[in-house]
């Protein structure tokens, strides 16, 4: 398959992702680029570590700008943080060359990328629980049939 058409592919997914699928995307792609850091540092690619580690931050500065601190409340709060504390850990992998440290955040998002596919799940359940017996709940801060992921948690 030629570069123009996975480019194309990789452009369809995320046209076409609900939020959720977007989030779940942006974890993952922070993981593997982790471990692609991981990996030039073993092989002493030192530029490309570099690369890897600066597109890994970039994810994780895109997920923690994009928090809603006023529907989020303390969740967010506590995500802001957590983001910020692996952008430093990221860094200082980076400088002191500390495969350890690189492993201690790719940890940390395989937990996170986790704990919200289980809350997407926990959710979608509750969505089809709630439908197949015909319970039609409104909100006046949401349409009909959505529940925030923070009820998940």
């Amino acid at each position: 398959m030629s570069a123009a058409y996975l480019s194309q592919y990789f452009e369809n997914q995320v046209n076409t992702a609900t939020p959720e699928q977007l989030m779940i995307m942006l974890y993952n792609g922070a993981i593997r680029f982790i471990g692609e850091a991981e990996q030039a540092m073993v092989e002493k690619k030192i530029a490309h570590r570099g690369s890897r580690i600066g597109k890994a931050m970039a994810i994780l500065s895109e997920l923690s700008a994009t928090l809603d601190h006023e529907v989020g409340g303390e969740i967010a709060d506590n995500l802001a943080r957590l983001y910020d504390y692996m952008l430093r850990t990221l860094l200082q992998a980076n400088l002191k060359d500390d495969p350890e440290k690189l492993a201690e955040v790719k940890g940390m998002l395989v937990g996170l990328r986790d704990t919200w596919l289980d809350a997407i799940d926990k959710v979608h359940a509750a969505m089809v629980s709630e439908s197949s017996e015909g319970i039609a709940k409104k909100s006046e801060a949401a349409p009909v049939g959505y529940r925030p992921l923070a009820v998940a948690l």
